[in-house]
């Protein structure tokens, strides 16, 4: 995924592990976090519809995450 993500601009800014949540505005667990950046809206709306990162999203993501939450989404 990251050489798609670098080819729109983009990256991979932090990325945890999380042990425990304190606080959360969802019921599903939380148990990993990581950030995604890119330089603009259009360059990350059009990298989470490239067919080449939706292939593997189908391969890997889904088979092994069960619930996503997004916390936040933001210009750079």
């Amino acid at each position: 995924m990251t050489p798609i993500l670098k080819s729109y601009g983009g990256g991979v800014g932090y990325d945890f592990k999380v042990s425990e949540v304190l606080k959360s505005e969802v019921e599903a667990p939380i148990n990993r976090v990581f950030t995604i950046y890119f330089s603009n809206e259009a360059s990350m709306n059009s990298f989470f519809s490239n067919d080449a990162y939706l292939e593997i999203k189908r391969a890997h993501f889904e088979k092994s995450v069960t619930d996503t939450t997004i916390i936040s989404t933001y210009g750079r």
